[in-house]
């Protein structure tokens, strides 16, 4: 029985760090793909517009 325990933790344990690396991977490529396209451009940086003020500001990394 504590050797089913084992594998279903370390099971689970592997599906969670595989969805944590699929995750980061793509906020990585997304950043990227970002810069490259304000590179192109010119860009210093995106604007996003807030939806309760109205008024445009600069988009965060953590968005």
């Amino acid at each position: 029985m504590a050797q089913l325990i084992t594998i279903l933790v370390l099971v689970f344990s592997g599906w969670w760090l595989y969805c944590r690396f699929v995750s980061d991977a793509r906020k990585l490529a997304e950043k990227s793909r970002r810069a490259e396209k304000e590179r192109q451009t010119g860009a210093i940086g995106t604007l996003v517009k807030d939806p309760v003020t109205g008024e445009y500001r600069l988009k965060r990394d953590e968005e």
